[in-house]
């Protein structure tokens, strides 16, 4: 039986739930509407889903604690897309910290919406286009890391396992496949998120900050992922890749 794309709809606002419920269930996806984030963890407890498309603005735990929390266990592997106020500035730069892997401005159309949805859908299962792909299953080297390509995460020198989200990992695969060479903003915005950027967005730059984090990487002095003014970054240590991971 072919997959149908599960989506948790998470939305305080009853209007906002049924249309957006109802409009995805025409285009093919099943979804679910819940209000809050007891109803959004008591669902995940029983039911796997594909996506979950997240509030910020909702009275007790809003949707920041909540894609924080997401991140934090056993769900940090789903995507998140976040809705967010069009004067919240802030809100959507600290959604994208806490690990959301999109977001869209209040008020959206349904289109744009499902168009979001399926995007970072693509992008979550397979690596971004137009990269030069390293094989599927590697261990791939470089400094004191290791990336396991299969599971998705990385690995120190002791073996310790740091976790990343799914936006961390592309970000990563890019720089891992295109070693020593300058990505502007809006390449790896394109490559890892499959969109072009708008005048103030911050997302890759975010993004990076995470990164550098992830892999101890001081951003005075980075070894990893310098930054070349005026034109974006480059993932300076060399890579290798070790074989197949087990």
């Amino acid at each position: 039986m072919e997959h149908v794309d599960h989506i948790l709809i998470v939305d305080d606002d009853r209007e906002i739930r049924e249309l957006v419920g109802n409009y995805l269930k025409k285009n093919g996806l099943r979804t679910t509407v819940v209000a809050d984030g007891r109803q959004m963890r008591s669902f995940l407890e029983s039911t796997p889903v594909d996506l979950i498309v997240l509030d910020i603005m909702m009275p007790g735990d809003d949707g920041l604690l909540l894609c924080r929390e997401l991140r934090a266990g056993k769900h940090k592997s789903t995507p998140v897309l976040m809705l967010t106020a069009r004067s919240d500035e802030t809100d959507r730069i600290i959604g994208l910290e806490m690990g959301a892997d999109d977001y869209l401005v209040k008020p959206f159309g349904a289109r744009e919406l499902l168009a979001r949805i399926n995007a970072v859908l693509r992008r979550t299962r397979m690596l971004p286009p137009n990269l030069q792909v390293t094989e599927s299953g590697s261990l791939l080297a470089f400094g004191r890391w290791r990336l396991d390509t299969s599971a998705r995460h990385l690995l120190d020198q002791d073996d310790t396992m740091v976790a990343l989200s799914g936006a961390e990992y592309r970000l990563l695969r890019v720089f891992l496949d295109h070693p020593q060479r300058v990505l502007s903003r809006d390449q790896l915005l394109n490559l890892t998120q499959g969109r072009d950027a708008d005048l103030f967005d911050r997302s890759i730059d975010l993004l990076v900050s995470r990164l550098r984090q992830r892999l101890l990487d001081d951003a005075r002095e980075p070894a990893c992922i310098k930054t070349v003014r005026s034109e974006g970054y480059v993932f300076s240590l060399p890579v290798k890749i070790l074989g197949a991971s087990t």
